[in-house]
């Protein structure tokens, strides 16, 4: 289960990754006021308006009810962080988290004794005896 949330989420962030870096241009043809078609990285299509008024005889007329938006988002360019971006403080933990996490994989050769530092108690009499309680 582990295994397969640590797969979603590395997914997850090369999508992230990937979306942030592109260049992201939309293109929206309005037609009286309402979205006809939108394209995303490529020209969006016309809703035939102009080319029923491009067959009419009048030269002079101008296609009020159609309209083209187009907006563009600009991606990352600069993703490479150095050191020196950083201030102290972030240096400091980035510093601690790594050592933490790298100590949690060194093999340890003993498994440490809790109790190891401390005797026995001593025993003045045998209680199973005592008691004649034996495990059969």
């Amino acid at each position: 289960m582990k295994k397969v949330f640590s797969q979603i989420i590395s997914l997850v962030m090369a999508v992230l990754v990937l979306a942030s870096t592109v260049s992201w241009t939309v293109d929206k043809h309005l037609c009286m006021g309402r979205v006809m078609d939108i394209s995303f990285f490529a020209h969006a299509e016309d809703c035939g308006m102009e080319s029923a008024i491009a067959t009419l005889d009048s030269e002079d007329y101008q296609n009020p009810c159609c309209e083209d938006e187009s907006f563009t988002i600009e991606g990352q360019d600069h993703l490479k962080l150095t050191w020196s971006d950083l201030d102290l403080d972030h240096q400091v933990f980035l510093v601690a988290f790594a050592q933490s996490y790298i100590d949690l994989f060194v093999p340890l050769e003993k498994l440490p004794v809790p109790n190891e530092k401390y005797p026995p108690p001593i025993l003045i009499r045998d209680i199973h005896v005592l008691d004649q309680v034996f495990l059969i």
